[in-house]
C-alpha cells in the first residue's frame, strides 16, 4: 500500500511513498524503545547540545524545507520560511533553559534528602496535522528529546514529504538513530493503526494535534493503556473588539490572524466580536485589508492566500459560508470558488451572523471569518464564551487594566490583550474544553511527559520519628 501527496496549487500527485507494514512497524517500535533507554540516560547537556545542532541542521536546510511545505500543503512560501526559523529558535530555546529546569528539586523533609528527578517516560507518541508541518512536530520533540523521551511521528499522509524531511534533518544533525521516527500510513489505515500503536508496551505516552473528533478517539484509547496523553485539538477562537479599542490596529491584527496560513490554523481569529457601537467602523476598515490580500500560487513572493491543503476542505468551506448564507449571514467579500487550478477559495467575510450558524457551530479552518455585533462588553464576553472551543483568543481595547480583567474571564488557554494568539516557546500552549487539555511549550510542556520521582534517603537506621511511617 501507497501514500500518494497532492499539489494544493494544481491537483496533482507530488509524490508516492511506499507505507510502513506491520513487520516494520515492530522492527520501528523495538528500536525506538531502545533508543528510549540509552537516551533517558544521555547527560542533559548532550541532550542540550543535540538540540543546538537540530536548530543549525534547520536553518541550513530552510529554503529547501520551506518549499517542500509549501508544495506540500499550500501555505505562502514566506510563512513556511518562518515556520523554520520558529522551530530552530525554539530548539535553541530549550538547548539553553532545560539543563537548568531538569535539575532534581530539593524538599525540606526529616529524611536526610529528600528530592524530585523529573524522570522521562520513553517513547513518546506524536500525531500530527498537516497544517504547520513542522512547527507542530517540533513543538511536540524539542521539549520531549530536552527530557529524554523518544518520538515515533504518525504525521499527515498528506504531509509525508515533510515528515520524513524532518527525520533525515534530526539524523544530520547527528541525533541517535531513533530518536525520531516516522511511520507512514494512509488515511484509511490511520485509525487502525494509531490505536494498536497506542496500545504498545513500547509507548509510554502519546500527543496529539488535530480534531476533537480525533483527540476523542486518540484519549479513550490511551485512557485504556492508562497512558498520558496531551491534545492540542480544534479552536473557534474569539476576536473581541471593544468600544474603546484602536479600530486601525485592531483590524490590521484581525486580518492577519485570521488569514495566515490561509486561515489553516486552531489559533487564528474564527469569530471576530465588535460592540456595536464601532461595528461598522472596523467591518470597513477590515475589508480594506482583506481586499490587499493576495490570492495564488505560493510559491510566488507576494502571495498573500494560497490554496487550502485539500479539495475536500476546501469544499467543506464552501457549503458552510453556503448554509450560513441560507440562514441569514451576508457575504460582504469573498464567498467564491475562483475560477483557478488546484483548491482555492476566497478570502471571505460575513456579517449578520447569529448562534447555531455554521460558520459559528463548526470549526472553520480556512479563509472565512463572521462578524458578531453585541451590544456591550457583557454581551460580548457572553458570546465570545459561547462556544464549545476554548483554545485561543483576543480582546482590543484601550483600557488595559481593564483588558487584562477581560482576559481572566475568557474561556481560553491563551489571550492576548491587544495582540492575536501566538505560540511560544517561552509560554505554555493548549486548551480547554473541547480544545483538548495539557500544556506544550515552555517548562510546562517539557514536564507534560516525565515521571516527578520522589526519593526519600533516611539513615541507615531508618526514618526518624514515626511521621514517615504512618500509610497513605
Amino acid at each position: 500500500m501507497t501514500v500518494t501527496t497532492v499539489d494544493p496549487t494544481t491537483g496533482r500527485p507530488l509524490a508516492t511513498y511506499e507505507e510502513t507494514t506491520a513487520e516494520e512497524l515492530h522492527g520501528l517500535l523495538d528500536r525506538a524503545h531502545s533508543a528510549a533507554k540509552a537516551w533517558r540516560h544521555t547527560p542533559i547537556t548532550e541532550r542540550a547540545n543535540g538540540l543546538r545542532r537540530l536548530a543549525v541542521a534547520l536553518r541550513e536546510r530552510r529554503e529547501e524545507l520551506a518549499s517542500l511545505a509549501t508544495t506540500e500543503m499550500g501555505k505562502p512560501l514566506l510563512e513556511s520560511r518562518a515556520e523554520i526559523d520558529k522551530c530552530a529558535r525554539t530548539c535553541d530555546w530549550y538547548a539553553e533553559h532545560a539543563p537548568a529546569l531538569l535539575e532534581p528539586e530539593t524538599v525540606d523533609t526529616e529524611a536526610l534528602r529528600s528530592v524530585v528527578v523529573p524522570v522521562p517516560l520513553g517513547v513518546l507518541l506524536a500525531i500530527m496535522p498537516w497544517n504547520f508541518p513542522y512547527w507542530q512536530v517540533v513543538r511536540a520533540l524539542a521539549p520531549a528529546l530536552a527530557a529524554g523521551n523518544v518520538m515515533v511521528l504518525k504525521h499527515a499522509p498528506s504531509t509525508t514529504g515533510c515528515a520524513l524531511a524532518l527525520a533525515e534533518v534530526a539524523d544530520a544533525a547527528g541525533l541517535p538513530s531513533a530518536t525520531l521516527s516516522v511511520l507512514v500510513v494512509g488515511a484509511d489505515r490511520t485509525a487502525e493503526v494509531a490505536a494498536a500503536v497506542v496500545g504498545d508496551d513500547r509507548v509510554a505516552a502519546v500527543t496529539l494535534t488535530g480534531s476533537t473528533r480525533a483527540g476523542r478517539s486518540v484519549a479513550a484509547i490511551a485512557g485504556q493503556a492508562l497512558k498520558k496523553t496531551v491534545l492540542e485539538l480544534g479552536g473557534s477562537d474569539a476576536f473581541v473588539v471593544l468600544g474603546d479599542a484602536d479600530l486601525d490596529a485592531a483590524a490590521a491584527w484581525a486580518a492577519r490572524s485570521r488569514f495566515q496560513n490561509t486561515g489553516q490554523s486552531c489559533i487564528a481569529a474564527k469569530r471576530i466580536v465588535v460592540e456595536e457601537q464601532v461595528a461598522d467602523a472596523l467591518t470597513e476598515k477590515l475589508l480594506q485589508h482583506v481586499r490587499a490580500l493576495r490570492l495564488g500560487d505560493p510559491i510566488e513572493e507576494g502571495v498573500t492566500v494560497g490554496p487550502l491543503a485539500r479539495e475536500d476542505l476546501r469544499d467543506a468551506l464552501e457549503r458552510q459560508v453556503r448554509e450560513s448564507v441560507t440562514q441569514g449571514a451576508r457575504i460582504l467579500i469573498g464567498g467564491r470558488v475562483p475560477d483557478l487550478p488546484g483548491f482555492y477559495y476566497e478570502p471571505t467575510v460575513l456579517d449578520h451572523v447569529r448562534p447555531g450558524m455554521a460558520v459559528l457551530e463548526e470549526e472553520v479552518f480556512g479563509p472565512a471569518v463572521p462578524l458578531l455585533r453585541a451590544r456591550d462588553r457583557t454581551e460580548a464576553l457572553r458570546l465570545a464564551n459561547d462556544s464549545v472551543y476554548g483554545l485561543g483568543s483576543a480582546v482590543w481595547t484601550s483600557d488595559l487594566p481593564a483588558g487584562e480583567e477581560f482576559a481572566t474571564r475568557l474561556e481560553a488557554g491563551h489571550t492576548a490583550v491587544n495582540g492575536m494568539t501566538v505560540s511560544d516557546p517561552r509560554l505554555p500552549f493548549g486548551g480547554i474544553k473541547a480544545s483538548g487539555y495539557g500544556r506544550e511549550l515552555s517548562h510546562h510542556g517539557l514536564f507534560e511527559f516525565v515521571n516527578f520521582h520522589a526519593v526519600v534517603v533516611n539513615a541507615a537506621d531508618g526514618p526518624v520519628g514515626d511521621r514517615n511511617t504512618a500509610s497513605e
